[in-house]
Parts: structure tokens; C-alpha cells; sequence
């Protein structure tokens, strides 16, 4: 069993920046890949980086590439995601995710274990 845990969500202005948590507890030998996802109310849950927990290869969402920046401390078992120049589209909950292979860690339908979710809301 793997246990998530986000934080540093909150409101924040346009052009703010932010820097999400998530600390994992458990079985995290077993989880190849930690996932960041995003959904806005009305709308499907969004891919939005994910980084392997062995050698760190990252991938980012074309709609977050140079603002949105995915990185892991292996020792603290947590995952970081630091966004700069929030725009108000970007407002969504925020999950954190474990799971993920060598065959795919993009999909949400990847991931196993997930979070409780953290509100990231940015004012016009």
C-alpha cells in the first residue's frame, strides 16, 4: 500500500508561483513513476508532469512546459512540483499520483495510488 500526501496549494495572483508537495509513505519500491494531475471543475482530469523515481527522466504537459518544472528527493520520498507564472487557467485541484511503468506514466489510468488532492486557485 502506498500513502499520499500534497500540500502548498492556495490562492495566489497571476504571474505568482507555487511549489506543491507530496510526500509518499509505504510501499514505494513498488511505484515506478509519480504523477501530477489537475482538474478544473466541469472538465476531465489533466496530465500535467510526471518524473520516474529511478533515474528522473521527467515529462511535462505542453500547457505547463517552461513554467511548471517536476523533481523527487528520493531520501525524503517526496515529490515536488514548482509552478511559476500561474495563469487563471491553471486553477484546478492538484493530485499527486504513484504507479506508472516503463511502458507508460503519462495516463491517469497509469496510476494506482493517489492523493487527496490540494487547491491551487489563481486571481485575474
Amino acid at each position: 500500500q502506498v500513502q499520499l500526501a500534497e500540500s502548498g496549494g492556495g490562492l495566489v495572483q497571476a504571474g505568482g508561483s507555487l511549489r506543491l508537495s507530496c510526500e509518499v509513505s509505504g510501499r514505494t519500491f513498488s511505484s515506478y513513476a509519480m504523477g501530477w494531475f489537475r482538474q478544473a471543475p466541469g472538465k476531465d482530469r489533466e496530465f500535467v508532469a510526471a518524473i520516474t523515481w529511478n533515474s528522473g527522466r521527467s515529462v511535462h504537459a505542453d500547457s505547463v512546459k517552461g513554467r511548471f518544472t517536476i523533481s523527487r528527493d528520493n531520501a525524503k520520498k517526496t515529490v515536488y512540483l514548482q509552478m511559476i507564472s500561474l495563469k487563471p487557467e491553471d486553477t484546478a485541484v492538484y493530485y499527486c499520483a504513484a504507479g506508472g511503468s516503463v511502458f507508460s506514466f503519462t495516463r491517469a489510468n497509469d496510476y494506482t495510488y493517489w492523493g487527496q488532492g490540494t487547491q491551487v486557485t489563481v486571481s485575474s
